[in-house]
């Protein structure tokens, strides 16, 4: 199979052979990680810059691991200490930085469908590391990615997302990952943190947390976004607390071998307690390796695609 992309944008308008082929090829780059060199050459003489206008350390170092283990010259500019300072438009630092023969472009903004923007703009590929609340499609790749090498299938698996879903572009990179795979996909948290049409994207909605744990084979615990929330969506933290931080005495209603999974940073007492976060069923550090392996397959497939054919439509 073959991915003909020129940009990855996000996963709602990937259809199900585009996705099971970077999935494939994460494969052969994980097993690069038990050798001695763990580099390739896959990427050589090409530049990737990362362009993260959010704060990032688990996605930004992941992308610059992943594009260095491909042998890529790899930039990283801050916007503090761009042009973006200066007034500069987004578009027009991004075509300086192609002017500088950019090859690939990723980027963090906290505005939904800047991503999209530079892609229609440049000739770069683009690589949306997060857009506002929109999607997070690396991310959503490397769960799906975890779950399947845990559980050797995703179609019928019960997968439980917690949390802060109306802020969260995991939650819907996720959704439209695992539903393109069969999985039966539940969502849980505070009502004023579930948007209200998030039923028509054929999840299954729930307000508490012990319902809607039992028998799930994946929970996936979401980050309070504090820092996107303009008013109060819960009165208090303990309240959350209370009602919808996962502990060992929740998991008792899911599967004996559900599977426990957080995109980070997790906030630990918060989300999510100790005994679950360093439970034997955490795969959470499984995900950030897995996390270098989707993106080295991102990078190289869309690479493949700009030297054999050139431009390609957006997803």
């Amino acid at each position: 199979m073959s991915f003909n992309r020129k940009d990855l944008l996000g996963l709602e308008h990937l259809d199900k052979k585009e996705i099971q082929t970077i999935l494939d090829a994460a494969k052969p780059f994980k097993n690069m990680f038990t050798r001695s060199i763990k580099k390739a050459p896959a990427l050589i003489g090409k530049t990737v810059v990362t362009l993260f206008c959010e704060p990032s350390t688990r996605t930004r170092t992941s992308f610059e691991v992943a594009a260095k283990r491909l042998s890529a010259d790899v930039i990283s500019i801050a916007p503090k200490t761009s042009s973006f300072v200066k007034g500069e438009s987004l578009v027009d630092t991004a075509k300086t930085l192609e002017a500088m023969k950019a090859d690939i472009i990723i980027i963090r903004h906290t505005c939904a469908g800047a991503p999209e923007l530079l892609a229609k703009n440049l000739n770069a590929s683009i690589i949306n590391a997060g857009d506002g609340f929109h999607e997070h499609p690396t991310q959503g790749l490397l769960d799906l990615y975890t779950m399947y090498d845990k559980k050797k299938k995703i179609e019928g698996l019960k997968v439980l997302l917690v949390g802060d879903i109306l802020h969260s572009r995991v939650a819907r990179s996720n959704i439209w990952a695992l539903t393109k795979f069969g999985a039966k996909v539940r969502v849980v948290g505070p009502p004023t943190l579930i948007p209200k049409s998030i039923s028509s994207l054929g999840v299954e909605v729930f307000y508490d947390l012990d319902e809607a744990m039992k028998d799930v084979d994946v929970v996936n615990i979401l980050r309070i976004q504090m820092e996107r929330q303009q008013g109060a969506f819960f009165p208090s933290k303990h309240e959350y607390n209370e009602l919808y931080q996962v502990t060992e005495k929740r998991l008792k209603n899911a599967k004996p071998d559900v599977l426990i999974m957080h995109p980070g940073p997790m906030n630990r007492g918060t989300e999510i307690d100790d005994e679950v976060a360093d439970s034997p069923a955490s795969v959470i550090n499984e995900q950030v390796t897995n996390g270098i392996a989707i993106r080295m397959a991102v990078l190289h497939l869309l690479a493949l695609a700009r030297n054999k054919q050139g431009r390609k439509h957006t997803c």
